[in-house]
């Protein structure tokens, strides 16, 4: 199985990662080896997680909401599938 997830660090930011062990890999973060963002900004907890059948799959997921806003990624996190359809949407006036 592989993952994509979300951390929230200790100053509040938002991580989005992607793994093949999840359990292994938050670990990594909590210790400072998870990667240089985290790194410095310890502690870190897992506010979400999707699992995939390939890593490939949880790895373009990772790309996608890298690509997105705070709001957007705290709507995914709370399950608010309408935020994060409307977030997503760009207003004209």
């Amino acid at each position: 199985m592989a993952w994509m997830y979300i951390l929230q660090c200790a100053d509040g930011s938002l991580y989005v990662g992607s793994t093949l062990d999840l359990s292994r890999r938050v670990e990594e973060h909590q210790f400072g080896e998870g990667s240089a963002y985290t790194a410095v900004r310890l502690p870190v907890a897992l506010l979400y997680c999707e699992e995939y059948n390939r890593v490939d799959d949880a790895f373009r997921r990772e790309k996608q909401v890298q690509g997105w806003g705070r709001a957007k990624r705290l709507a995914l996190v709370a399950g608010d599938m309408g935020a994060v359809s409307r977030l997503g949407k760009k207003r004209f006036t």
